[in-house]
């Protein structure tokens, strides 16, 4: 949105405001702007408007933040204006197509084509079904989100599960290019909002192994494969411990192999950025010592103030730091601790700003919209049996709680308000576009190089 269009904006948030709290009330269409001038399209504006569970996150989030006319009109201008890059996330999630779901169930499809099935219409019928694109297209604009270094490889180092993932997200950025396409430099970001697109910079859950333990070399000859293939960031573990170290559901917390140091000197070699957001704390910290490049932990939180296996004590984060590295704050209430909201999310921010410094901090929010159409669409699909955990699912008791109220808050739609809520906070204009973006623009230019 430009400057012009968007005072006009919020010179209608002023006039419905009436005080000097904004109530709930005053987000309801054009006040909300995106990162592109489509969202001043009134059938844009009205669909936004029209869609209850964007307006819903909005209203649950001003509850919490009840910014001032001033601070919300700053923070959406500033939000509209920025290069806005989430550290880790994910684009829109489509519904399923339940009729045929429950077509394949009947002709006794296995559990693997079933999940299959199931997730390439999560990631894929935006491109498909014209209700879904929509959808799609709606929420991005809602978000002002420019760059979502997007999850696009299962969770493992298997190269065929890998594959997959990568798989759908070539394809939808192959088949919406003139909305949203596939990064390969960090360039291309900065490109994709001067022609008020959107893009995904591809990581991969996984570093890709043939897992023939042949000899180290052979091992490593995938990093490359992958990263020619488009993929820029990859988790050295996922939870469960594996050849490369200790993720951060295992309680020996042992640290990198030295297989590890082997694979994260070839993900620097390539260009990969090393990921240690799911890596035990050991693992996590030895990486950020023994890399050449920065390192990330991509979705995290502060293990200072609440100590959950997926945060990262101070010592961690010092030390990515020191590398020039950064942690994303994620949205997971049971990870943040606390009543966990938004306001928890920002004093998340708060801390490693204060702590590390605001060039060491993102936000990876770790969440994803969801399609209205998802639990209508589940409701034509039969029970099958349940399953068992799956490896990466193993975590010590008590460690995954969900708080769907309070995700709510920090619903993907609601980026402009995180924004809003730096600027309450008393951030200046150049330390929040470090926070949305630049400082994954710099990582990213640092590792490339």
């Amino acid at each position: 949105m430009n400057r012009r269009s968007f005072l006009k904006t919020s010179a209608g948030v002023a006039a419905l405001a009436g005080t000097s709290t904004v109530s709930s009330s005053v987000l309801s269409s054009d006040t909300m702007p995106s990162s592109t001038l489509r969202v001043n399209d009134p059938e844009t504006q009205k669909r936004i408007k029209s869609n209850k569970n964007i307006q819903k996150a909005r209203e649950a989030a001003l509850e919490i933040l009840k910014p001032s006319r001033k601070e919300l009109e700053h923070g959406l201008e500033l939000h509209a204006n920025s290069v806005v890059v989430e550290s880790y996330g994910f684009a829109p999630r489509c519904a399923l197509d339940g009729n045929k779901i429950r077509a394949a169930i009947e002709a006794n499809a296995s559990p693997l084509e079933l999940k299959d099935l199931k997730e390439d219409m999560h990631k894929t019928r935006c491109v498909t079904d014209p209700t879904e694109r929509q959808e799609f297209m709606d929420a991005f604009e809602a978000s002002g989100v420019t760059c979502i270094l997007q999850n696009a490889g299962a969770e493992g180092q298997a190269i065929s599960r890998l594959i997959k993932r990568l798989a759908y997200f070539t394809y939808v950025t192959d088949m919406m290019r003139d909305f949203i396409f596939k990064a390969v430099t960090p360039d291309d970001i900065v490109a994709a909002k001067k022609q008020n697109k959107h893009c995904l910079y591809l990581s991969g859950n996984g570093v890709p192994l043939p897992q023939d333990w042949v000899s180290v070399e052979e091992e490593l000859r995938y990093v490359r494969i992958f990263f020619q293939l488009g993929i820029r960031m990859m988790h050295l573990t996922y939870n469960r411990r594996n050849m490369i170290g200790d993720g951060c559901a295992e309680p020996a917390n042992g640290g990198l192999s030295d297989f590890g140091r082997a694979v994260v000197a070839e993900m620097n070699r390539v260009g990969v950025i090393v990921d240690v957001a799911h890596c035990g704390w050991q693992t996590s910290l030895e990486a950020a010592q023994v890399s050449e490049r920065p390192i990330v932990a991509s979705h995290t939180v502060c293990g200072a103030l609440n100590s959950h296996i997926r945060s990262k004590p101070d010592n961690v984060i010092r030390a990515i730091a020191e590398k020039d590295g950064l942690i994303g704050i994620c949205c997971i209430p049971c990870f943040l601790g606390g009543k966990a909201d938004v306001g928890v999310m920002l004093d998340h921010i708060d801390y490693a700003v204060k702590t590390f410094g605001v060039d060491h901090v993102a936000i990876g929010t770790d969440v994803a919209y969801s399609s209205r159409s998802m639990a209508q669409e589940n409701k034509k699909i039969p029970r099958t049996p349940k399953s068992r955990n799956r490896w990466a699912g193993l975590w010590p008791e008590g460690s995954r709680v969900w708080a769907p109220k309070k995700i709510l808050t920090m619903a993907w739609t609601n980026w402009p308000l995180f924004t809003v809520g730096l600027v309450q906070r008393g951030y200046s204009d150049s330390d929040i576009q470090k926070i949305l973006g630049g400082n994954v623009l710099r990582v990213a230019r640092a590792v490339l190089s």
